[in-house]
């Protein structure tokens, strides 16, 4: 395997119950890269993020980071690894304050590293204003910053991002992806499930588009934004004739 390989999913298949949610996908993420999954609801994006976090276990196949298999390992050595994920639909824990729950977000570490809480509150300032605030009285973009900011503090190699622009307002939406291009420049590698194509490809190196738990089309950022079934399907282009 080549060295600059961070993520290699192979042949993965994940089940709930009689139903398949993925069929036996296979991508890699290169470490620095922003590799983005596009797909509309119930492709099995999730999934395949929570399986890759090992919140749901594989039916088959290989999840490996860094060379080590992931498939039976519990999710805190999953996180300790240096794999976190910020989860649909954030998930900040309401009735803490915004620092508590980034100081849970270090629960790997013996020792809250400062530094890195010192970058999350500059990359948004808008937590910093509001450290001592309950989480649950924050709005849904300040709490998605949080969950982000929350699953930066195990300072992961590998951050998973599972639809941050979800039900956030135009303007927000682009403050989210400002940062997260941040983040990435700051070294850290990304993988962004997204429905919110465009935005997403903007961002990518590369990308893959799932559709009923099996991966449909591959390639650059470049390569999807330019193919006429993902304009037609993602970015509400209309094909000419």
């Amino acid at each position: 395997m080549s060295s600059d390989k961070l993520l290699v999913v192979e042949d993965l298949f994940v089940s709930y119950g009689s139903i398949e949610a993925v069929k036996g996908i296979s991508f890699s993420v290169n470490r620095g890269e922003l590799v983005t999954i596009l797909g509309a609801n119930g492709a099995g994006k999730t999934t395949t993020m929570r399986t890759i976090s090992g919140l749901i276990k594989a039916k088959s196949g290989s999840i490996r980071y860094k060379n080590i298999e992931l498939t039976s390992m519990p999710a805190h050595k999953i996180v300790a690894l240096g794999i976190s994920q910020a989860p649909e639909g954030r998930r900040v824990f309401g009735t803490l304050t915004v620092e508590e729950n980034l100081f849970l977000g270090a629960y790997t570490k013996e020792k809250l590293n400062k530094k890195v809480l010192s970058w999350i509150y500059e990359l948004f300032p808008r937590l910093k204003e509001r450290k001592n605030q309950l989480a649950g009285t924050l709005s849904g973009g300040e709490q998605q910053m949080l969950a982000i900011g929350r699953a930066l503090m195990s300072e992961p190699e590998l951050l998973l991002l599972d639809e941050p622009s979800l039900g956030l307002a135009p303007v927000l939406v682009k403050t989210i992806f400002d940062t997260i291009k941040q983040i990435k420049e700051e070294g850290t590698t990304i993988l962004l499930v997204e429905q919110n194509a465009k935005a997403a490809l903007k961002l990518a190196d590369r990308g893959y588009v799932l559709e009923v738990g099996k991966i449909v089309m591959e390639g650059t950022s470049k390569e999807l934004i330019s193919s006429p079934k993902i304009q037609e399907a993602y970015l509400g282009k209309k094909k000419a004739g």
